[in-house]
Order: structure tokens, then sequence, then C-alpha cells
């Protein structure tokens, strides 16, 4: 989105300069120097630079211009067509997890996992994202935080996901460290959030557990995740015999996890490392981490699997390279 907000008011910046210069060329006052003229359009606004030459018939008979403002716009329009292929073109990623605790009737059971979405829009109404879903079709869907963003808040657009979601499949959330950021800056106003959502049918699990068809689901909300973690689940999680799921944000406290006895863990927060560097993986974590080890994929420590989500949209960095938004689904299978 800050992407977005520098690209446009640049071309607006880029266009009322060549403006103006012309203006000022015809009434004999202060001209703008044309090595600024250039700076802005490379700097990005070469739409508008153009759209000023062509307009204002400014600066067309110079070479220099008919040659660098066209290679230019050329140029941004392929960076454009890229970051926004690589923001919004959706893939789906299929784990199958295997456990032989798993019942009969539920193997192939299939679970869609929805991390750090981020406010992004996926098509008008979340339409595309949707759709997406559907076609996985999931026996349920959980959303593992950062439904929401903290630097550009609404609300709005994370209900027309879960409006759409419920529609498919039972749907659980629990919050992520945007949630729990936004729940510090204004509580009324997020509670009303959460309300708004469980008045549509989605479970809202911070800090809580449900079974579901035969399975232990647990939730953990963010703000839980610390030295109390294992307190407040591993009994129940050990003195189950089915396959115990835990829904959380952050993959970093794995071993938080390990000690709780859970079976399956499903997180994300790290955006896949944001940009992917192939034989390396992602190139920096959500809290700026270079490398980070837990970026996405499967991992396993002790009895614990983990499945970390590269997730949907963007935070801190306005573009995913060789890292497209992702859909995960976990088919359960009984070994």
């Amino acid at each position: 989105m800050l992407l977005l907000y520098y690209f446009v008011i640049l071309n607006i910046l880029a266009f009322f300069l060549y403006a103006i210069d012309k203006k000022n060329a015809k009434d004999g006052k202060y001209r703008i120097p044309e090595s600024r003229l250039i700076l802005v359009c490379v700097l990005g606004g070469a739409f508008g630079a153009f759209l000023g030459m062509y307009i204002f018939h400014h600066k067309t008979r110079k070479r220099k211009f008919r040659i660098a403002v066209p290679i230019f716009l050329v140029f941004y329009t392929l960076i454009i067509i890229f970051c926004l292929y690589s923001n919004y073109h959706l893939v789906v990623t299929q784990y199958e997890y295997v456990n032989s605790n798993i019942p009969e009737d539920l193997d192939g059971y299939r679970i869609v996992q929805i991390s750090d979405l981020h406010n992004q829009l996926f098509g008008l109404n979340q339409k595309y994202l949707i759709e997406k879903i559907k076609e996985q079709e999931p026996d349920i869907i959980v959303v593992t935080g950062d439904v929401v963003d903290n630097s550009h808040t609404s609300y709005k657009i994370a209900e027309l996901f879960f409006k759409g979601a419920i529609n498919i499949a039972p749907t659980f959330f629990i919050s992520g460290n945007h949630e729990k950021w936004l729940s510090e800056k204004n509580e009324d106003k997020y509670n009303c959030f959460i309300k708004d959502i469980e008045d549509m049918g989605v479970v809202y699990l911070d800090d809580k557990a449900v079974k579901v068809n035969g399975l232990q689901l647990f939730g953990v909300a963010d703000a839980s995740l610390g030295s109390e973690f294992s307190q407040l689940f591993s009994e129940e999680a050990k003195d189950d015999d089915s396959v115990d799921i835990l829904l959380a944000h952050e993959p970093g406290v794995i071993n938080y996890y390990s000690e709780s006895g859970v079976d399956l863990v499903l997180t994300g927060h790290n955006h896949g490392g944001q940009i992917r560097i192939p034989g390396k993986g992602g190139l920096i974590s959500a809290d700026f981490e270079f490398f980070p080890r837990y970026d996405a994929g499967m991992f396993t420590e002790g009895k614990t699997t983990m499945i970390i989500s590269r997730g949907l949209g963007n935070s801190v960095l306005p573009v995913r390279i060789n890292n497209y938004p992702e859909i995960v689904t976990v088919i359960l299978k009984k070994r």
C-alpha cells in the first residue's frame, strides 16, 4: 500500500512539474532544471512525466527527454506488472499429515489454513480468494492470525473474507501480533470486530479448545505465547488420545509447542521470508531476522509437526519476490 501511495504521489508531482515548467517557459519565468525533470521520472514518476510531455507539448523536441522518459515508462510498467503478479497470484500448497491416531473416517480430512491476510483484497469482496478456498473442498478452515493490519486498519476487509469463508466450511480464528496491537490501541473497536465475526459463525479460539469431528483443536492467542504456554494446554493435550491440532501465529517458539505434546501446529507470521532466494529460503522474517530458520514449510520437533504458511498479505515490505501468496491445505492421513 505504501508503494502505491509513493507512485501515485510521485506521478502527480511529475505531471504538475512539467505543466508548471511549460507555463513558466511561456511567461519567461524561472525554469525548473532539466536534471530535476529527468530525476522525477527516474525515481518513478515516468507516467506523470510522459503525460506532461505530450499533453503540454513540453520537451518533446529534446532528444534526452524523448529517449529517457519512454524508457523509464516501460521499465516501471514492467515493475508494476511484476509486483502485482507477485502479490496477487494465489497458489495452493498441500501437505499430508500422517498419524496412526487419526480415525478411519477422518482419513483424507481436509483443513485449509489462511494466515497473514493483512487486509489484502483478492478480487471484489475477496471473490478470487474465496473461490480458491472453495476449490480445496475443506472440511474446516483455520485462520492463524494477522487477518487485519495495524498500520492500515480496516476491519471491514477482514469481515468480507470471513463472510465468504463461513459459507464454505466451519471457520476458526486465532489472533496474531497485529490483532494484539490493535486491541491495545482500541479495545472496544477490536471487541466489536470479534463480536461481528462470531455473529457470522466464526469460532474465536484464542486460548480455548474445542472438539471438531473427533479432533482436538486448540488455539493460542499471540499474547499468550510465553512462559505460561505449556500450562495452558499441555495437560489437556496429553490426557487425550485424539489427534491434537494447535492454531498459533508465530513459529519461532516450536519448543513450547513440542513441550505441550500437541501433534500438529499450524502457524504463519514470517510471510515466507518475504523475498525467497533459491537454495537459501526466505530472506527476512517479520521480526527482521535474516534467513530465518522457520520461514515456510513443514518442521518436526519431538512428536510435534509444525506447518508454516507463507501467508497472503504484506506488512512492512510492500512486495513479495519469488514468494506468491499462499493457501495451505493439510490432508490428514491415517498411517
